[in-house]
C-alpha cells in the first residue's frame, strides 16, 4: 500500500513528536535524579568524615587511657618502692641495733669513748611517736655526725612512774626505737652504730610527783660517743 504525500508528512510529524517526547522524559528523569545522587554523595562523604573523626577520637581516648594506666602503674611502683625502702630501713633499725640494759654491757672496756654531744626529746603520756619539735631537735643533732668518725650513738628511753614496770620497759624501748628509726631512715646511719637502752621508770631525771617532772621523765636521751684515740674531730655541743 502506498502512502500519499499527506500521510507521509503525518507519520513523519508523529515520529518527530514522539522523539521530542522521549528526550523530554530523559531530561526530566535526569533533572529529578541529579539532586538525589548529589545528596547521596554528600551523605556518603559526611559518613566517611564522621567515621574518621570517630576513629581519631577513639585513638586519642585509647592513647589517653594507656598513658593514664602507665602513670598509675609507675605511681604504684614508686609507692611500693618507697614503702619497701621505709620497711627495709625500719627492719634494719629494729633488727641490727645493739640492745642492752646499760651501755656498759655492750661497750665494756671501751674507756676511750667519750660523749661529745647530746640531745633529749620528750613524749606525750603513753606515746612513742615523735612530734615536729622532736624531729627538728634530732635534725640539728644529726647535722654534727658528718664531722664525727668512729662514733656510737647511745639511745636511752625512759618513762614516768605511772604504770607497771614491765609496761614501762616496753614503752621506753618503743620510744628509743622511734628515735633510731627516724635517724637511720633519714640520715642513713648504720644500725650497728646505735646502742639502744630501755630503762623504763628505773632512772628518773626529775621528780615524778609533779606533771612537769613526769614530762621530763617521758624522754629519750641521745649521746654522741667518739673514740678520741682514733683522732676523730670533736663535734660541737648542742
Amino acid at each position: 500500500m502506498r502512502l500519499n504525500r499527506l500521510e507521509v508528512l503525518g507519520v513523519a510529524a508523529s515520529l518527530v513528536v514522539l522523539g521530542a517526547s522521549g528526550c523530554a522524559t530523559k531530561n526530566y528523569v535526569r533533572t529529578q535524579t541529579a539532586p538525589l545522587v548529589e545528596h547521596t554523595d554528600q551523605l556518603e562523604a559526611k559518613t566517611a568524615d564522621n567515621n574518621k573523626q570517630i576513629h581519631a577520637v577513639d585513638d586519642k581516648a585509647q592513647a589517653g587511657i594507656a598513658k593514664a594506666q602507665s602513670s598509675a602503674d609507675a605511681a604504684g611502683q614508686n609507692a611500693q618502692g618507697a614503702t619497701k625502702a621505709a620497711g627495709d630501713a625500719q627492719t634494719a633499725a629494729g633488727d641490727a641495733v645493739h640492745r642492752a640494759d646499760s651501755l656498759d654491757a655492750v661497750v665494756k672496756g671501751l674507756d676511750s669513748y667519750k660523749s661529745i654531744a647530746n640531745v633529749t626529746v620528750t613524749f606525750g603520756f603513753d606515746k612513742a611517736v615523735l612530734n615536729k619539735d622532736d624531729k627538728a631537735q634530732l635534725d640539728t643533732f644529726a647535722a654534727q655526725l658528718g664531722a664525727a668518725k668512729s662514733y656510737l650513738l647511745e639511745v636511752t628511753g625512759g618513762t614516768d612512774s605511772i604504770g607497771s614496770a614491765q609496761y614501762n620497759y616496753d614503752l621506753s624501748q618503743r620510744r628509743a626505737d622511734a628515735v633510731v628509726q627516724y635517724l637511720a631512715s633519714k640520715y642513713g646511719i648504720a644500725a650497728h652504730r646505735f646502742y639502744l637502752i630501755g630503762i623504763g621508770k628505773d632512772k628518773e631525771v626529775a621528780p615524778n610527783n609533779t606533771a612537769e617532772g613526769r614530762k621530763q621523765n617521758r624522754r629519750v636521751e641521745i649521746q654522741l660517743l667518739t673514740n678520741a684515740s682514733e683522732g676523730a674531730p670533736a663535734a660541737s655541743g648542742l
